[in-house]
């Protein structure tokens, strides 16, 4: 027993086979088999219509438009010599900030200003100790200004024995209580 009202057949002049599960082609809106369902299996004469694939470069990744008719090889190829911003030939350089301080010939990745002389200055001496800034009288913060002030003015080696010893004890004074 046969089921001529179920399913339909393919459009395709050359093949015609029954099908349970046609499916549609949304170009030309005929009703295909597995086989050719496809804009090339059937050589679908609107797929110019649905089927529209941009290139993308592939140094910059920049989608490219081409006209009706054009390979995209060719015109890809014509954006890579005259319009690509990125050349595989030319390497950019990563090392570009060099250290501003005297002597120091380091470079470094990203840009590490100073707040007081705007100089720039690697890690080692980025901040304003580090690369004698003349700037300011003092560093930005209090806290600063007083450790600049401290390793300015050391003190005699036997009066720092002595304020460390007393240090000393009185931590182990609060220890015992």
């Amino acid at each position: 027993m046969e089921f001529p009202d179920l399913g339909k057949h393919c459009s395709e002049k050359t093949c015609k086979q029954l099908d349970f599960l046609p499916l549609k082609c949304d170009a030309c809106e005929q009703d295909f088999c597995k086989d050719h369902f496809t804009y090339a299996g059937h050589k679908c004469p609107f797929a110019f219509k649905k089927d529209v694939q941009v290139p993308v470069c592939p140094l910059c990744n920049v989608p490219i438009p081409i006209k009706k008719g054009a390979i995209p090889d060719v015109v890809v190829g014509e954006h890579m010599d005259r319009d690509c911003t990125n050349h595989p030939g030319k390497k950019e350089k990563v090392f570009t900030y060099r250290c501003s301080k005297e002597g120091c010939r380091k470079k470094e990745m990203l840009q590490l200003t100073c707040v007081q002389c705007h100089g720039n200055f690697c890690i080692q001496h980025r901040h304003p100790l580090d690369h004698g800034c003349r700037a300011g009288s003092c560093a930005p913060s209090r806290a600063g200004c007083q450790a600049a002030r401290a390793s300015e003015s050391k003190p005699s080696g036997a009066l720092n024995a002595l304020s460390a010893s007393w240090l000393a004890q009185q931590l182990r004074w609060k220890v015992k209580r």
